[in-house]
Parts: structure tokens; sequence; C-alpha cells
């Protein structure tokens, strides 16, 4: 259902190498996460105070991706993979009755889309227009290791509520 290996990023790339190793180290921590449980387990909300779970967080990474790459990078019109709830929450959480191999493939996706649309751009300091505001190449990257960072802790914390699998 999901991969589990992680490759290193160099300590001695330039930026843009280092940037672009950071986020699929990043992508691999999430999966390395997810590596080895059932879709029940995926979905199941393993820490009481909180509804977040790993299936959800996949998802929502489905999410970050188009939105960071697709929308603000290549101007595409985009709807939500998953649409909101009645009550008006994000889809993507709402992972009761979700398929987790459809998650998963929508996130492999995402994210080749993804790596095709930072090669499109030249330059880390190429920026684009985005609701008023120039954002660079360079603006997204980091912000979306930022974004796997912030929930691979939460993905760590999940994990080991489901199995007590800890570590990197």
């Amino acid at each position: 259902m999901c991969e589990h290996r992680r490759t290193a990023p160099s300590k001695t790339a330039d930026d843009r190498t280092s940037l672009t190793a950071f986020l699929d180290h990043q992508r691999e921590t999430l999966a390395r996460k997810c590596a080895g449980l059932d879709p029940w387990q995926l979905r199941t909300r393993a820490v009481p105070t909180s509804g977040l779970t790993l299936l959800g967080l996949v998802r929502h990474a489905v999410e970050t991706e188009r939105s960071w790459f697709r929308l603000v990078l290549g101007g595409e019109r985009l709807t939500s993979y998953w649409p909101r709830t009645a009550a008006g929450e994000f889809g993507e959480f709402d992972v009761e009755d979700a398929d987790a191999d459809e998650a998963f493939a929508a996130w492999r996706t995402a994210c080749e889309d993804s790596r095709s649309a930072v090669k499109a751009v030249n330059s880390l300091d190429d920026t684009v227009e985005f609701r008023g505001e120039s954002i660079s190449l360079r603006y997204i990257l980091t912000h979306m290791i930022e974004e796997y960072a912030r929930h691979n802790g939460h993905a760590d914390l999940l994990r080991e509520a489901l199995d007590g699998a800890t570590g990197e």
C-alpha cells in the first residue's frame, strides 16, 4: 500500500537539489509511518484528543501537493480531490469510509505531478502571482518541507499509539 524507503539528502548539494531532496525525504517519511498498516489502522483515530488519522494525513498531503504545485505554481483551476463535508470541514480528514488504496494512489500521482511542476520552473527565485502576492518556487518548496515535517510529527505520534512503532 505504501513504500517505506527513504533517501538521505546530500550534505553538499546546491539549493534546488537540497530543497527537492528534503521534500522527497519528508514524503518518504510519511510513507514509512504508514508502512505495514492495514486500512482499518490507517483510518483509526489513535490519539483520543485528536481527530487525526494516518489516512487523513495522506489525503491532506494530496490536497496540499495539488494546491501548492498545481494551483499556485501552475495556475490551474482545481477543485478539492475530497470535497468539504456537509459540516464544511475539510473532506480529506473524513476517512470513516475512505479507500486507502485510492488515497495512496492519488498521493503518488500528486507527488509526481508536483515534481514535474518543479522541473518546469527555471529558478528557485522565479515567482508566480497568487491572490495578490508574489510567491517563489523557493518559498513553495520550503513551505512544503515544513508542512510535511509538522504532519510527520503527528504521524509519528499516531503510529506509536497504534502499534508502538517509533523512530524516524
